[in-house]
């Protein structure tokens, strides 16, 4: 599984285009060959993932059962504006304009790279989600994280 790391700021020219940097395209794993799929994400970003990841949730998502209400509004949301992109010959990528207005996105971006996917965030919701930090951080990261067990401390509770 691809797992990315970094936040980056990239313009996008006037037709759409974002160079994609060169710190995500190593991180890239060689089975996507240069391909992606883009939609529409949580908190008004868009999220890019490489073809390969795309097709691994995608399966998943497949062997829900149709005929459950809530799995198919589920699937209906998360493929909704979902579109496969290349890179070109200079490595950018071309972002969809219906995408780009849910977003708010006009000239630049924030791509926030993290597990499997890039987030693609206007700068302005970006940094307003990041002042919307909880008052305590500390408490969340231990009701979030503290009941996995990690092997490498010997199976103690962090």
């Amino acid at each position: 599984m691809t797992s990315f790391l970094g936040e980056f700021d990239c313009k996008l020219d006037a037709k759409g285009r974002m160079m994609l940097p060169m710190g995500i395209r190593k991180q890239v794993h060689p089975d996507a060959a240069e391909k992606f799929v883009v939609n529409r994400g949580f908190e008004s970003c868009l999220a890019l993932y490489p073809l390969n990841e795309w097709n691994k949730i995608s399966a998943e998502i497949n062997q829900l059962n149709q005929f459950v209400k809530k799995n198919r509004e589920f699937a209906r949301y998360f493929y909704r504006g979902a579109t496969e992109l290349e890179l070109d010959a200079t490595g950018r990528l071309l972002l969809p304009k219906r995408l780009m207005e849910y977003a708010g996105i006009e000239k630049e971006v924030i791509l926030s790279a993290w597990s499997n996917k890039i987030e693609i965030w206007a700068p302005e919701k970006f940094e307003a989600l990041l002042k919307d930090e909880p008052d305590d951080f500390s408490a969340l990261a231990e009701e979030v994280m503290g009941k996995i067990n990690r092997s490498d401390n010997g199976g103690a509770v962090s």
